[in-house]
């Protein structure tokens, strides 16, 4: 049986240890909540034609306005083929603008128009609210004991990538 240490539980009392079972529950808390958190951008997707790389493509250019093919390539970790399918369709229908870099003519720096901007808007506005009642219902102590867990799962350069969107948005 895999343990694990743990510092603090629900409650408030010290577990030593997590069970296999109780880990699987917690995996299979994680997969649901999933479901849930992407149940109602899914829906508005789903209106528009577009699925959830499309959601991914807009929020993470709208973090990071002017990012290059390259960057939003590493932070999604899709193959080039794959992301270019979506930005093709984002800039089709007017959501994306994809402009040659400055300094480098091989580069191409994307932002959203104004349609993307409201678009991502609607889609992360719904994630908000999900969000918010869920962190109002759980408590401070359990805000900041799932944003660590959440950050301990990330390998390192994740890490990093999603430090650096912390710092960017402060």
């Amino acid at each position: 049986m895999h343990r694990m240490p743990v510092t603090g539980g629900p409650g408030g009392e010290n577990l030593l240890f997590l069970t296999d079972a109780q880990l699987r529950k917690g995996i299979e808390a994680m997969f649901f909540a999933y479901r849930g958190f992407t149940a109602d951008p899914d829906r508005i997707l789903a209106r528009h034609g577009y699925g959830r790389a499309h959601h991914r493509a807009l929020h993470f250019i709208d973090r990071w306005p002017g990012t290059t093919v390259t960057n939003l390539l590493a932070i999604l970790g899709v193959t080039k083929q794959s992301l270019n399918r979506v930005l093709r369709t984002l800039v089709d229908d007017g959501l994306v603008e994809s402009r040659v870099g400055t300094r480098d003519k091989r580069e191409r720096r994307l932002t959203l128009t104004e349609a993307g901007r409201a678009l991502e808007a609607e889609l992360s506005g719904a994630q908000r609210e999900r969000m918010r009642d869920a962190y109002r219902r759980a408590g401070p102590e359990a805000v900041a004991g799932f944003r660590t867990v959440l950050e301990a799962m990330m390998d390192s350069e994740l890490l990093r990538r999603f430090e650096a969107a912390r710092e960017a948005a402060e």
